[in-house]
């Protein structure tokens, strides 16, 4: 018997996501689990993450029992406007690929909500199961990000739409454990997973196979390097001008990535006559350990804003496995977790310039290995439990794995 199953995400590779690079290892997870008793549909997006980074990829790729098929979005820039007209591209040319086909599960990865949405008018047409993966709140996200009467006008919009969508799943994951008191209070008695964000076993590979560097002294300037998402999410434009001009004597800041707010990040850090930071593009991650080998700190910064109090950064488990000191600003659950269980992690609350200076001088600059956080939170053993969880709701699944009786 061979179970079909239909994945949604809209980003993945060769697009520069968290969300990709997640939806990429389940994939791999489900095949490694069931081989030729599995036929995958994958429906996604051209690599559209950040405007500034291009890559090629078909719009049809095809591999036994796979097939990835990549839709065609309008160009976008992070903007609302922009992202709701990319995304109804995508939601029409998915119904419409997916019209003639059956599936035994529906599979859909989502930070905005909406792709689990689309995931759960598929199912419900198709009448199998559902597997929601849970990466943001966008309720909390718009009360929070938009001007209070408009957030709280958007919230009263999408909080029934998040509502369907919950009752609709047959199992719901959440990426951040962060997340269970907004989730477990809205829907009393449901059950959630926690199968979190992880390790790529590129990191894991190439970082152990790089000889660590010596600090037989204080670098005469400290290189601090921040990877990732330029938005208002990160908040960085509240905090690096002030805190680059602080350290004008001793640090370098490279930034590498793009986002909503870079125009203002690059405005508040002229305005501030800082020039010491550097901002890349987004760049890909073979590149990126080379940036990470060459730092000294690598830096990390939330917003300060009550919906980033719940979540848990991807990136702090891709830094977490370079062995290098880590400086962020983070509050709730990403604050306490990574007080827990990373070494040699220096925070500070969010847009708190003292607080990051006073950090700062809390690090200890050398090599932290940090081998059993790597061990834990492997992405590969996380998504090899996950993989098994979402089949669980696949009827053909569980009768090949149900224990035959025998007589005796």
């Amino acid at each position: 018997m061979t179970t079909r199953i239909l994945l949604l995400s809209f980003y993945y590779p060769p697009d520069l996501s968290a969300g990709s690079f997640r939806a990429e290892a389940l994939v791999n997870a489900l095949r490694a689990e069931l081989g030729e008793h599995i036929d995958i549909d994958v429906i996604t997006t051209h690599p559209n993450r950040y405007h500034s980074y291009t890559a090629n990829a078909v719009s049809l790729e095809c591999s036994p029992l796979l097939r990835i098929r990549r839709i065609e979005i309008p160009a976008h820039r992070s903007g609302i406007r922009d992202q709701a007209r990319a995304f109804v591209s995508f939601a029409l040319n998915t119904l419409k690929a997916t019209r003639n086909q059956q599936y035994d599960l529906v599979f859909a990865t989502s930070s905005r909500l909406m792709t689990a949405s689309l995931g759960a008018l598929i199912a419900q047409r198709k009448d199998c199961g559902l597997y929601l993966d849970i990466r943001d709140i966008l309720v909390d996200t718009l009360r929070d990000l938009l001007p209070p009467r408009w957030g709280q006008f958007a919230a009263s919009i999408f909080s029934p739409i998040e509502r369907w969508t919950i009752n609709r799943a047959t199992r719901v994951n959440l990426i951040s454990p962060g997340f269970l008191p907004y989730f477990n209070t809205r829907y009393p008695g449901r059950e959630f997973t926690l199968y979190t964000n992880g390790v790529d076993d590129l990191f894991i590979n190439q970082i152990s196979a790089i000889q660590p560097p010596t600090y037989d002294s204080t670098p005469e300037r400290i290189k601090v390097v921040y990877a990732g998402n330029i938005g208002s999410g990160q908040g960085l434009h509240q905090i690096l001008p002030e805190l680059a001009k602080r350290f004008a004597e001793k640090v370098d800041f490279h930034l590498i990535g793009a986002g909503s707010a870079l125009k203002e990040l690059r405005l508040a850090l002229t305005q501030a006559k800082v020039e010491n930071v550097t901002i890349s593009p987004p760049m890909k991650r073979e590149e990126l350990l080379r940036i990470y080998h060459q730092a000294d700190v690598l830096f990390l910064h939330l917003n300060n804003l009550k919906t980033f109090r719940r979540v848990l950064p991807s990136k702090l488990f891709e830094y977490a496995a370079t062995n290098k000191p880590i400086w962020g600003g983070l509050s709730g659950y990403a604050g306490r977790f990574a007080k827990k269980r990373i070494k040699n992690a220096a925070l500070f609350n969010p847009c708190d310039l003292d607080g990051a200076v006073e950090a700062f001088y809390q690090l200890k600059l050398q090599h932290t290995p940090r081998l059993d956080f790597v061990q834990q939170f492997s992405r590969n053993n996380i998504k090899k439990k996950m993989a098994k969880d979402v089949l669980q709701i696949s009827p053909k699944y569980r009768a090949r794995t149900k224990p035959q009786n025998t007589k005796v």
